[in-house]
């Protein structure tokens, strides 16, 4: 029987959610599978990766062929290196203790590229937040000095027509008391 290593598709629409199974190669995609191995959601960033490592390193010794994405994700997870590790113990070019050795510092290595990358997208997230809000204050500011403007337009109109009746209303009285004292 040959045996694969694929994805089995989950989760709603445009929304992917995907467990890792070992299948029957002639089985359908989301049909029956031997062995659910982990599960892979590629909608968080970095994507989320949970691998039973014994389980997948075991099946990939035994012969399991995985597909293109999931030979990609075993090679982010150090499985296909561990099983490249285990070849050359079994040939005797490298002893067991160098193996792991190699193995421990490649997965250092790679813990500190997924922290950092994670650091700066926070780092990212958070300037970008800030650039956004200095935009959002300044358009505030020219929004309020508008409006500031357009008021005082209003305000100085209202202060002119206050004024012109005043005068019209002022030489009526003037001329009344002219009168009766002429009289």
């Amino acid at each position: 029987m040959a045996t694969r290593i694929r994805l089995q598709r989950h989760g709603k629409k445009n929304q992917p959610f995907y467990h890792i199974v070992i299948a029957d190669g002639r089985a359908p995609r989301n049909g029956r599978f031997i062995e659910k191995i982990g599960t892979y959601n590629p909608l968080t960033h970095p994507a989320t990766i949970n691998l039973d490592f014994e389980r997948a390193l075991y099946w990939v010794e035994v012969g399991a062929s995985p597909s293109d994405t999931t030979r990609s994700i075993l090679k982010r997870e150090g499985v296909m290196l561990m099983k490249h590790l285990k070849g050359g113990i079994a040939k005797g070019a490298i002893s067991e203790a160098d193996a792991n050795r190699k193995f421990e510092a490649w997965k250092q290595e790679r813990e500190s590229k997924v922290n950092n990358m994670k650091r700066e997208l926070a780092d990212k997230g958070r300037t970008e937040s800030k650039k956004r809000l200095e935009a959002e204050s300044k358009l505030r500011e020219v929004i309020a000095q508008k409006v500031a403007a357009k008021y005082q337009a209003e305000v100085q109109a209202e202060a002119a027509a206050a004024e012109e009746v005043t005068e019209e209303v002022a030489p009526e009285a003037t001329e009344t008391p002219e009168v009766e004292a002429a009289e």
